[in-house]
């Protein structure tokens, strides 16, 4: 018996019955802060697994499978040029449209594909921070100021947080680097062309699926008239998708159009996009794992998706709880405090001070900011006191990471890389806030 590992287990006993046995079941601080739990639980399942985590998973997948470790490095590995590598990486968000945990998938995906670290971490920051429609809505409600701001700090963040990674862990890259120059890079299996249609057709299925709703003043503009026909635009890149299946991917003919029939035949018995999505995203599932192809590549295809979602969904999951009872849940036009009192955070991050800028880059490291969300909550944070540094600081590190996020990418890059790499969020959202409030 070793003395250490039972030791171990014992004091685990002994927290998690202390825990329960002085469980403050009557506090009304608690019993809030739980509600802010399965509120935040509750909307994330609805409005962020299945519109962007799943098509994500297959995105992810396509990376995996589709498209060669050959291109990969040639982009984004040690064969790339610096200067090409970054500027794919920084500007990827004004393509993506994703929040932070939606990026996840892709970011591992091309990790472990033979990216370098540096561009891989600009394309994981670049993502969720360069979002086009956020930087519209945030020139168009918080002021052209701001918005300028943010769009210069989240392109400019992207590389140097890249490059200051790349250069802490210079070592470590120059193994993989040597690793690379001895890789014979595989022919492709189909024109790049048809892969490029393939992968950017379920990108925008992801990119209109999740279209955010302009404001309430805003009726007549383009972004409102995507919005209110996103459903008919999804579709038709949705009958893009199973063209491609068809052509590109080789699947029978009949079985593609069979799920086509299934899931358009689903939005009038359910009347409900969320449900016609996952039917559709079962459907494609079905038809690669079913595939007889000689090379089984539409199932490994499918596989791969697979194994991205049991590595991220429970870590996921176990951060949104988290993040649930300590800073509450914030969507839509709800707001339930967490364990962390809303006023708290809304004292901590008044005025310009060094204090209220670290603060503000701290909360918004650790906060879960949907796409778009970021924007009405800095409002109303403005409102009630909320210094221009502090709003750019939680703008910068906010959309980027999340508690939910850092979990997940603990697990494909490490503990030490991940503590460095939201040490450099917080401290340059500081910084960017200090000189912004200062201006």
């Amino acid at each position: 018996m070793e003395i250490r590992k039972e030791f171990k287990i014992l004091v685990t006993f002994v927290v998690v019955f202390l825990a329960i046995y002085f469980l403050p079941i009557h506090s009304n601080v608690f019993n809030t802060a739980m509600d802010a739990t399965f509120d935040l639980s509750k909307w994330y399942a609805r409005e962020h697994v299945v519109l962007c985590l799943l098509p994500a998973f297959l995105i992810a997948g396509v990376i995996s499978v589709f498209i060669s470790q050959g291109s990969v490095i040639r982009y984004f590995g040690a064969k790339a040029k610096k200067w090409v590598a970054y500027t794919v990486a920084a500007v990827s968000g004004t393509v993506l449209a994703v929040c932070s945990c939606t990026i996840l998938p892709l970011f591992s995906s091309i990790h472990k594909r033979g990216a370098g670290l540096g561009p891989a971490i600009a394309f994981l920051y670049s993502g969720p921070a360069i979002n086009i429609l956020a930087i519209i809505l945030t020139a168009r409600i918080l002021g052209w100021e701001l918005g300028a701001a943010r769009v210069i700090g989240a392109v400019s963040f992207s590389i140097i947080i890249g490059l200051i990674m790349a250069f802490i862990y210079r070592k470590e890259e120059k193994v993989r680097a040597d690793e690379q120059m001895n890789i014979i890079p595989e022919p492709e299996k189909r024109p790049l062309w048809q892969t490029s249609i393939f992968f950017f057709t379920l990108v925008l299925i992801l990119v209109f699926a999740n279209w955010g709703k302009p404001t309430s003043d805003d009726t007549n503009s383009f972004w409102h008239f995507i919005w209110e026909n996103k459903w008919y635009i999804t579709g038709v890149f949705s009958l893009v998708l199973a063209t491609a299946l068809i052509f590109i991917l080789k699947m029978k003919t009949w079985k593609v159009v069979a799920a086509v029939v299934v899931t358009a035949v689903s939005t009038f018995i359910f009347r409900n996009p969320v449900i016609s999505m996952v039917i559709g995203i079962a459907a494609v599932a079905f038809l690669g794992l079913t595939d007889k192809a000689d090379d089984e590549e539409n199932k490994k295809w499918i596989l791969s998706s697979w194994e991205f979602t049991k590595q991220i969904v429970p870590l996921l999951a176990i951060g949104v709880v988290i993040a649930g009872f300590l800073l509450g849940s914030t969507h839509d036009n709800v707001a339930i405090p967490g364990i962390i009192p809303n006023e708290w955070i809304a004292w901590a991050v008044g005025g310009n001070s060094f204090k209220s800028n670290f603060l503000s880059s701290v909360v918004g490291a650790f906060m879960y900011f949907a796409t778009l969300t970021e924007v009405p909550i800095i409002q109303e944070l403005i409102a009630s006191g909320m210094g221009k540094g502090p709003a750019l600081a939680l703008l910068l590190s906010g959309p980027s990471m999340s508690l939910p996020n850092l979990l997940v990418i603990r697990g494909i890059i490490g503990t030490q890389k991940t503590v460095v790499y939201a040490a450099l969020v917080i401290i340059l959202s500081t910084l960017s806030g200090l000189i912004f409030g200062s201006l």
